[in-house]
């Protein structure tokens, strides 16, 4: 699984509701390329973009199992999930070049954003005598 993770610290590119509609248009762009590529490679599992900490909720089991929802997280929040890929890869190395490649999206001006993307092992099912 390879998420992307946007950090407001030490990032060096202004806020996405500051660019121009072709610098978002080109990003996204990048994003469906991204996509198409690992489909036509046979790696493509699923993948989402995900709506920013303002469209987010925290929900807890409360009395009797009933959801609690609040707010959050909040805007002091110096990192939040932006989206998600599960690939289907021979190697680790792979998953970890198709990350860096997911890295380099274009931002404002075109420049790549460089956003880290993080690599996990999507884990089997337990063995059967658990």
């Amino acid at each position: 699984m390879l998420l992307m993770q946007f950090s407001a610290a030490g990032t060096d590119f202004p806020p996405i509701h500051t660019w121009t509609p072709e610098e978002i248009r080109a990003h996204i762009r990048f994003m469906g390329e991204v996509n198409a590529k690992l489909v036509a490679d046979g790696e493509w599992v699923q993948g989402e973009g995900l709506g920013g900490p303002a469209q987010a909720k925290i929900v807890r089991a409360g009395s009797g199992g009933e959801p609690v929802v609040t707010e959050g997280p909040f805007a002091e929040t110096k990192e939040f999930l932006a989206g998600w890929w599960i690939v289907d890869v021979d190697s680790p190395e792979r998953a970890v070049a198709i990350a860096a490649h997911t890295s380099t999206a274009p931002g404002s001006g075109g420049r790549p954003l460089n956003m880290p993307i993080e690599v996990h092992p999507v884990m089997s099912a337990p063995p059967e005598e658990l």
